[in-house]
């Protein structure tokens, strides 16, 4: 059982989000009406989780601060121009990472591992020309690829496919456009993955890597969305490790998170070529669908989820693999199937906060998905049925942008 105790850091996010409101407010009685609005919000999640075995037939209880986000938002010269800027402190409280089963990427394997310091800064330039909504962003953010932060959804835990399903972290520059219920994105970034909280893009391989991504709102709640991505050696920062091959295409529908009567639901396909020397050397897989309902204040949410994952070489440290990686190291291909239930209760708001105390309650199937295979989920974990179990309360305030990565043209109407 651990415990670590991060109170300088939840103190500080305590702080911001006790004079957000105050500052937020301050802004918007002193600028003129209609030219420059700005918004402040926090985050945070305490959060104990007990994994049932967690490794080698071990069971794992730890409680941790995870998801501390400091956001904001300008629009100014009367929306043409907007600014999104997101601090993300869990390199401060999850250096381990966070108990996950089925989840990996950057080096973490069944933790999710923490998102960097600056986890999105982007301005947007927008313009409307014959009945088309233009814009260009630039900065570190999210690509233009596949489905919305997982932070954004109403779960705590991630899906085993963040990394099939969203590239983000990215120092990109995006043209969109939007007309009537259609717009098309068109990115481009660096494709390196970030190796550390404190890491920054390599400006050096800006360029080296494009997606795009075409939706369709045939009503202001659903939203259809096919993605195609082309990612140069996420794995080494160098260049030099194998390139990536992304689709994706989803369905989603429902209201802003956490608005009463809230109905949402998210339908998604997503899929990764891994490639060496322009071949597919390796093909990952990912369906997923969740659901929310509210009523009275009490959400609830189911999410299936059926993804496969690379096996890589571990280090001393079973819930760490070798990163950056130059060269392949996957031992075999593993399809989690995943099914979590969790319940919320949305307490009043009192002076501008929000406290929602949660439980979640997750199952995952884990077997080898090609034979004969070096790594065996039942051997290394010690079943193939792992069970989790989490209960916490989160905390925010202010006004979040509730999907991140949506940025110009591309953000819902509002």
């Amino acid at each position: 059982m651990g415990f670590p105790l991060p109170s300088r850091s939840l103190l500080l996010v305590l702080a911001i989000g006790a004079s957000a409101p105050a500052r937020a407010a301050a802004q918007h009685r002193h600028e003129p009406a209609g030219e420059t609005t700005a918004e402040v919000a926090v985050q945070a999640i305490a959060v104990v989780t007990r994994a049932q075995p967690a490794i080698a037939g071990r069971q794992l209880t730890e409680g941790y601060v995870t998801q501390p986000l400091i956001m904001g938002h300008a629009r100014l010269r009367g929306g043409r121009v907007s600014l999104f800027g997101t601090a993300d402190l869990e390199g401060l409280t999850l250096r381990r990472g966070e108990l996950n089963s089925g989840i990996f990427g950057e080096g973490y394997v069944d933790r999710r591992h923490p998102h960097t310091f600056v986890h999105e800064i982007v301005a947007t330039i927008g313009a409307r020309a014959r009945g088309t909504d233009l814009s260009l962003s630039a900065g570190k953010g999210f690509a233009p690829f596949g489905t919305d932060d997982p932070m954004t959804r109403p779960f705590v835990s991630f899906p085993v496919n963040h990394h099939l399903a969203q590239v983000l972290e990215r120092a990109v520059a995006i043209a969109r456009a939007r007309a009537g219920p259609l717009s098309l994105e068109l990115g481009t970034f660096n494709g390196d993955e970030p190796v550390s909280p404190g890491s920054i893009p390599s400006l050096s391989r800006f360029g080296d890597s494009w997606s795009a991504r075409l939706t369709f709102m045939p009503v202001s709640t659903t939203e259809l969305r096919a993605s195609h991505g082309e990612v140069a050696s996420p794995e080494d920062r160098g260049g030099k490790g194998m390139d990536q091959r992304k689709w994706s295409l989803a369905a989603r529908h429902g209201s802003r998170e956490g608005a009463d009567g809230e109905r949402y639901a998210l339908v998604e396909w997503a899929s990764t070529e891994y490639l060496s020397r322009g071949r597919a050397a390796f093909r990952f897989e990912s369906v997923l669908g969740e659901a929310a309902a509210e009523w009275r204040g009490l959400l609830a949410a189911a999410r299936l989820e059926r993804t496969s994952r690379p096996e890589e070489e571990r280090l001393t440290d079973p819930f760490r693999s070798v990163y950056p990686v130059a060269d392949v190291q996957i031992l075999g291909i593993t399809r989690f199937t995943i099914g979590t239930l969790a319940l919320r209760r949305r307490l009043g708001r009192e002076q501008g906060y929000h406290i929602q105390p949660f439980v979640e309650l997750s199952h995952a199937f884990a077997v080898a998905a090609t034979r004969p295979a070096v790594f065996e989920p039942a051997d290394f974990y010690g079943s193939q049925h792992l069970w989790s179990f989490s209960a916490g309360v989160r905390f925010d305030t202010g006004s979040s942008h509730h999907l991140m990565g949506r940025y110009g043209a591309a953000s819902p109407s509002p």
